[in-house]
C-alpha cells in the first residue's frame, strides 16, 4: 500500500491528461506542441541541470549504473527475441522494439523525489543520464536500420543524448553553475515533471494495437515483469544502498516513455503501433510499480 499512496498523485496526473485530452475542446496542437516543449526543451534542461549540480563519483556511482544497463541490455535481448512473432513486419518489429527498454524518466524523477528528495533526484538524474544514450542508440538504430537512415544523424540530433552528454561534461569539469543559470533550468525542470505527466495521460491511446498483438504482448511482459527483475537481481549481487538499490529497480520497472512514439514518427516508423503500446504499458505500470516499489522497499 506504501508504493500505491506514493504513485498515486503521479498517476493522478496521467489520468488528468488524459481526461482533459478529452473532456476539454483545446485541440490537438496544443497536446503536440506540449509533448514537443517538454520533449525538446523542458526535460533536456532538467536533465542538464541534475547532472551538472552533481559532482559525480564514478567509482561510486559504478555499480549503480551497472545495474541499470544489465537491465536495459536484458530488454535488448529479449526484445530481439520476439522478431519472429512479428512474422514478416519489419516495420513493426523495429518500431514496437524500443518498447521492452525505454523508460518514462518523468515518473522516475517524481517518484524517486518523494521517497528521497534532492538526493532521490540527483541519483535517478545520473542514472537517466547513463543510460538515454544506450536506449537511443539502440532505439534509433533498429529504426535507421528499417529506414536506412544515419544512426548517427539521428543520434546527434537527439535532445536527450545532447542533454546528458552536456550535463556530464559540465559536471566533470569542476566547473559551477552560475545562481541565476541554476534556478532557470529549476524552473524549467519543476515544469517539466508536472507536464510531461499530463501529456503522458493525453498521449494515451485505448484503442486495440495494429500488428501482432501476441508480439506486443510480449514485449509488455519483458518491460514491465522480466527488466525490473534482472535490476533486482543486479542489484543485490552488488550491495547497493538504499537510494540506489531503489533509483535501480524503480528505474527499470518504469513503463515506456511516449519519447519512443515521438521517435517512431519522425523516423517513419509505425507510430499508431507504438503509440498503443506505450499507452498499455503506462497503464499496466498502475498496477506493477506499486508491486515493485513496495518489494524493493522490503529490502
Amino acid at each position: 500500500m506504501q508504493g500505491v499512496f506514493l504513485l498515486l498523485p503521479d498517476f493522478g496526473l496521467i489520468l488528468l491528461g488524459w481526461g482533459l485530452r478529452r473532456g476539454m475542446d483545446l485541440g490537438d496542437t496544443l497536446w503536440a506542441g506540449l509533448e514537443k516543449l517538454v520533449y525538446f526543451v523542458l526535460f533536456p534542461a532538467l536533465l542538464f541541470n541534475a547532472l551538472a549540480r552533481t559532482r559525480i563519483d564514478f567509482a561510486t556511482a559504478a555499480p549503480l549504473i551497472a545495474s541499470g544497463a544489465a537491465a536495459t541490455v536484458c530488454g535488448i535481448a529479449l526484445a530481439l527475441l520476439a522478431r519472429p512473432l512479428f512474422r514478416q513486419d519489419g516495420s513493426a518489429f523495429a518500431s514496437r522494439f524500443q518498447c521492452a527498454f525505454r523508460f518514462n524518466s518523468y515518473i522516475g524523477l517524481a517518484v524517486l523525489g518523494k521517497l528521497h528528495g534532492a538526493a532521490g533526484i540527483a541519483t535517478m538524474g545520473l542514472l537517466i543520464g547513463a543510460m538515454v544514450p544506450l536506449v537511443n542508440l539502440a532505439s534509433v538504430w533498429m529504426l535507421a536500420r528499417q529506414g536506412n537512415l544515419g544512426v548517427g544523424r539521428e543520434m546527434a540530433r537527439n535532445p536527450l543524448v545532447l542533454a546528458s552528454l552536456a550535463g556530464f561534461a559540465f559536471s566533470t569539469s569542476g566547473l559551477t553553475l552560475p545562481d541565476f543559470a541554476s534556478h532557470f533550468l529549476g524552473r524549467l525542470g519543476d515544469a517539466a515533471v508536472a507536464l510531461g505527466l499530463l501529456a503522458v495521460g493525453a498521449a494515451l491511446r485505448l484503442r486495440g494495437p495494429t500488428g501482432s498483438p501476441l508480439g506486443s504482448c510480449y514485449l509488455l511482459a519483458v518491460k514491465l515483469i522480466a527488466v525490473p527483475a534482472a535490476a533486482l537481481l543486479v542489484a543485490l549481487s552488488l550491495g547497493l544502498g538504499r537510494v540506489h538499490l531503489d533509483a535501480a529497480v524503480l528505474f527499470a520497472a518504469l513503463p515506456t516513455a511516449t519519447s519512443a512514439y515521438i521517435l517512431t514518427q519522425r523516423m517513419g516508423g509505425d507510430g499508431a503501433g507504438v503509440a498503443w503500446l506505450v499507452s498499455a504499458n503506462t497503464l499496466a505500470a498502475m498496477a506493477t510499480l506499486p508491486v515493485w516499489l513496495s518489494i524493493v522497499l522490503r529490502y
